[in-house]
């Protein structure tokens, strides 16, 4: 019986581990915790993907009206949303996903191609509409930065790629916030970040909140 007991300690203490050892494990622990502590809304808008989603912190009070879910984290890529999905996205069963990932991807390597994101976003696309069928999908395009101005051809690549594979899908829409961030002579706008020059401020913000709200689902 001792033996029996040390072996299912050991297999919990291995299982746990395996978990943690996962990237961001612990941020979707405490998303978890969360939920038991203050369930989420019914029907809700989930907004899922990196750390863009992330910080925005005050996001239900850029739309009014709309229950909203936040469970951007980390600096994640198309890879760990996807591998977070059963975590974060089929249980809350929402009404829209909006999804912002891909710049993490391409700055991860240079060998990370447009081609490569968009094969990414097509698996989790695929994976959220066989969990959760019929699902509105809104995808919120790449956006441009001043401390990744060298991806910006990748991302412009990358973000055709989705629009034109949205276009062809049944409640699905492509939100470009991308051009909406840049200035007329085509170089990207520098009041709207943070001093890291990579995450934004209110006034970046406001920017996607403009370009979002009218493919928000009512």
């Amino acid at each position: 019986m001792k033996i029996v007991k040390y072996l299912l300690l050991v297999c919990c203490i291995s299982f746990t581990v395996n978990v943690l050892a996962q990237p961001f494990a612990d941020e979707i622990q405490q998303f978890k915790k969360q939920d038991v502590l203050q369930p989420p809304p019914a029907n809700a808008i989930l907004f899922v993907g990196s750390s863009s989603f992330r910080k925005w912190t005050d996001v239900s009070n850029y739309f009014p009206g709309y229950p909203i879910i936040n469970r951007g984290f980390g600096g994640s890529a198309f890879p760990d949303v996807i591998r977070y999905a059963p975590d974060i996205i089929y249980p809350y069963h929402p009404k829209q996903v909006v999804i912002y990932c891909g710049d993490n991807d391409l700055a991860f390597s240079d060998a990370v191609t447009a081609d490569t994101v968009f094969e990414r976003f097509r698996v989790l696309f695929e994976l959220i509409r066989t969990n959760l069928p019929g699902e509105n999908i809104l995808y919120v395009s790449i956006k441009p930065s001043p401390s990744r101005s060298r991806l910006m051809k990748k991302m412009e690549d990358a973000n055709l790629l989705i629009q034109t594979y949205l276009s062809l899908q049944q409640h699905a829409a492509f939100a470009d916030v991308y051009h909406k961030m840049l200035k007329p002579d085509g170089s990207v706008m520098t009041d709207i970040f943070l001093e890291d020059n990579l995450h934004m401020n209110a006034k970046g913000y406001a920017i996607w909140q403009k370009v979002i709200e009218p493919y928000l689902s009512k």
